[in-house]
């Protein structure tokens, strides 16, 4: 059962560090427009009216792509002052207790974000200036989300069933 949730576990990483570089190569489409437009603006004298709306909606996906790699990586900042002191048994609570956490709020918003984007392509609603459509501005960001919200359930399963996330205890 252990090896099987580490394999599932290792086949969702590989997911995730797409996602991860996915968010990367957004990041560089926006710092790219963003520059565009300053050049535009100061030096042609001719003001880009996209460039604002298209780097906020971009935002969306961007904030949510790195967050199971993140979690991959025990990338979140975390104070193990007290952590650190207390027997493993507890530490392992502890452990779940947060897991558990991440996984509540990462599954909330990832049943908020895949909502509104199946009612934003339902309901045909396109952005005010680019007239794209919002849906395509939303699923990246709940796939991201949903993929977190797997990810951390694998994880919690495996601290469950006895398997460590800390990596100087493996």
């Amino acid at each position: 059962m252990v090896e099987r949730l580490i394999r599932w576990c290792s086949q969702t990483e590989r997911a995730v560090v797409w996602l991860a570089a996915l968010g990367g190569l957004i990041v560089l489409v926006q710092m790219v427009w963003i520059s565009y437009g300053v050049i535009v603006r100061y030096v042609f004298n001719a003001p880009d009216g996209t460039v604002t709306e298209a780097t906020a909606m971009l935002l969306f996906p961007v904030a949510f792509a790195g967050l199971a790699y993140a979690l991959k990586e025990d990338a979140y900042p975390k104070v193990t002052m007290l952590t650190d002191r207390l027997a493993r048994p507890l530490r392992k609570v502890v452990e779940i207790i947060n897991m558990a956490l991440m996984l509540g709020v990462g599954g909330f918003f990832a049943v908020a974000a895949v909502q509104a984007t199946f009612r934003s392509f339902e309901s045909g609603a396109a952005s005010e200036i680019l007239l794209w459509p919002r849906y395509l501005f939303w699923a990246p960001g709940a796939i991201a989300l949903v993929a977190f919200a797997v990810y951390a359930s694998l994880r919690l399963a495996l601290l469950l069933a006895g398997h460590s996330q800390d990596r100087n205890q493996e």
